[in-house]
């Protein structure tokens, strides 16, 4: 008998996959991941891994499987809170989720789960796996639509997802609540966490602030008839040009107005609209640049300011990563792909080139708020073969 362990979240979608898999005969095993132990900056009473642990706890006595907590906070602050930090400080917009998943979730409790003997771990994402004959693993959106979290797991490898397995990636949300109820779980009525992966809600300036100083600053705002603007739009919008298309505009201080004022330019991420707090301006602000070593925000109005919009981004080369290695690309290799560049976005047709300098995608439309740190996924049909951290 194939033993699993399932990390138990304390939510319905881990609950109803280590049913699931009972049901498929497998010897399962609950795991309880404890990340994080500092309760000060949740919102209240909104990181309530207490009442997780217990919850997780009450569906494994239900379905009669062993349960364990882990404690992985060690870890956890080492791989994925100081990592949120640095990308923060450097103006960068990070994907806790994302690295959460290759290196908490598929690496440090995978071995755990591999010590316990493990055949397989399981989690309760919505996404599919399939194995083809030449061996090759094959990473699917789920089926539904509404909450497909392929993108969450677009850094994963061929050797972590061979132990993988994802029994709820066929079934929709409400069939899932609906299995929950029949059998009886207490889980089946709660609602879906929110915010970052395994911490809770989080108040995110105030969770920030912990390690980055409040800085005062300017938010200057820049006219969208900007020169850089104007000859941005005059390039042609092909291949032969994408670098030129990908590359980043450059604010300074004197090139705009004064509307604001802030408090630390590593709090803000591009394309950001709430928080800001501008007022007296005809239409919304959005973030459109940051500059951290100045300290300064730069802002536009309308969502569709040339700053906030592009044709391209610049992947580094080493920052490329396939999930499915049969897709990898030679210098001069160009392929149409469909792409993500935050998660629930709807996916966007685009041309990825790999040159000399790095990947650069193209699309077939402008992108709005491109954000660096961010991950471009990359996506054939259904299955997502690649993704990568955006450069710019």
């Amino acid at each position: 008998m194939k033993r699993v362990v399932v990390g138990l979240s304390g939510g319905v979608d881990s609950s109803v996959s280590a049913y699931l898999l009972q049901q498929e005969g497998y010897e399962v095993i609950g795991l309880f991941m404890r990340n994080w132990h500092d309760e000060s900056v949740t919102l209240s009473n909104d990181c309530p891994w207490i009442d997780d642990s217990n919850d997780a706890l009450l569906v494994a006595e239900h379905l009669g499987i062993p349960f364990q907590v882990l404690d992985l906070s060690k870890e956890y602050k080492e791989r994925i809170v100081d990592y949120m930090f640095a990308e923060y400080e450097a103006g960068r917009t990070p994907n806790p989720d994302v690295l959460c998943n290759r290196e908490i979730k598929f690496d440090v409790f995978l071995k755990a789960a591999l010590d316990l003997g493990a055949d397989y771990v399981a989690t309760g994402h919505y996404c599919r796996k399939t194995t083809t004959e030449d061996g090759v693993h094959h990473l699917l959106a789920g089926l539904d639509p509404n909450k497909d979290q392929s993108y969450f797991l677009c850094q994963l490898s061929q050797e972590q997802l061979s132990k993988a397995l994802f029994p709820i990636g066929n079934l929709q949300k409400a069939e899932v609540r609906a299995i929950a109820k029949e059998i009886g779980l207490v889980t089946a009525d709660k609602k879906d966490s929110q915010g970052l992966c395994f911490v809770g809600k989080i108040s995110l300036p105030e969770f920030l602030q912990q390690k980055l100083q409040v800085k005062h600053g300017n938010i200057v705002e820049i006219n969208e008839d900007e020169d850089q603007f104007k000859a941005y739009a005059s390039i042609p919008v092909d291949l032969n040009h994408v670098v030129e298309l990908s590359k980043e505009f450059i604010y300074s201080p004197g090139m705009g107005t004064e509307v604001e004022k802030h408090i630390g330019a590593h709090y803000y991420t591009i394309g950001q609209r709430k928080g800001l707090h501008i007022g007296g301006r005809p239409n919304p602000s959005f973030v459109i640049g940051i500059d951290t070593e100045t300290n300064t925000v730069y802002s536009g109005q309308k969502d569709e300011h040339p700053g906030l919009n592009k044709w391209a981004l610049k992947i580094e080369t080493s920052e490329m990563h396939w999930v499915n290695p049969l897709y990898e690309m030679n210098i001069g290799d160009e392929r149409t792909f469909s792409i993500r560049i935050r998660y629930r976005q709807p996916l966007q047709k685009g041309i990825l080139t790999r040159l000399e300098s790095g990947f650069y995608i193209l699309f077939d439309q402008k992108q709005r708020g491109i954000a660096p740190g961010q991950f471009a996924a990359l996506y054939l049909n259904e299955e997502l073969v690649g993704s990568g951290i955006i450069s710019h």
